[in-house]
């Protein structure tokens, strides 16, 4: 019997592979998760946390995060914190498997904070999708430098409008959800609404065989 379930667009079910992938971010505070696209195959995934090897944020891997909000505001400090992020890992596992990110797309579950888009741009990623915006604080002249950036990318950086299942994993601590809602069809289908439950091993087994990146997991 067939299921009436509307099948995602491109930019939708790269962005429910990201959703899936960072079920696996370990931070205490934004969980993200990103996936990078060559000519619509994934080619490399990433989620944030601390390096391979080193304790897990969660555990106290990371002092800015450990004391954020009683020590470190939000958006400051970011010298001090050694989790990478997800954009950042996605980006270093390719370059360790010798795969070219120039030309790529990236879509991650949060806009990339300006030290990603940076790196993003001089990797040669072409464009950037994202469901939540970047939060953190900042000057009127680092909001300049950001917009500058931004304009550098050939395709654009565009926010792609879809229900998240865990909106609440896309803020820094203490602050309000998020609202991203967008109602259509696919929103409300079994893979925007039930993600977690069964979506979640489906999307990630169903990229695996593009390549072995998919695999590639920062304990």
């Amino acid at each position: 019997m067939s299921q009436n379930v509307e099948r995602p667009n491109r930019d939708h079910y790269f962005m429910g592979i990201a959703i899936a992938v960072r079920e696996r971010a370990d931070c205490k505070g934004q969980k993200v998760g990103a996936v990078i696209v060559v000519e619509d195959r994934i080619i490399s995934t990433g989620y944030n946390g601390t390096p391979e090897k080193m304790v897990n944020c969660s555990d106290g891997g990371c002092v800015r995060c450990e004391n954020r909000g009683k020590v470190y505001e939000s958006g400051t400090a970011y010298d001090l914190c050694i989790c990478v992020h997800a954009e950042q890992n996605a980006i270093i596992s390719a370059a360790r498997f010798g795969i070219s990110v120039q030309g790529a797309r990236v879509y991650s579950t949060t806009q990339p904070c300006f030290g990603c888009l940076k790196e993003m741009l001089q990797a040669k990623i072409r464009q950037v999708h994202y469901i939540h915006p970047w939060t953190s604080p900042r000057t009127p002249e680092q909001e300049r430098q950001y917009k500058r950036l931004m304009e550098e990318f050939g395709c654009g950086v565009v926010r792609l409008e879809m229900d998240d299942p865990r909106k609440d994993w896309a803020l820094a601590a203490g602050k309000a959800a998020s609202k991203v809602s967008m109602n259509t069809g696919w929103n409300h289908s079994r893979l925007g609404v039930d993600m977690r439950k069964s979506a979640v091993s489906h999307l990630v087994l169903s990229a695996t065989h593009y390549y072995a990146t998919m695999d590639t997991f920062y304990a």
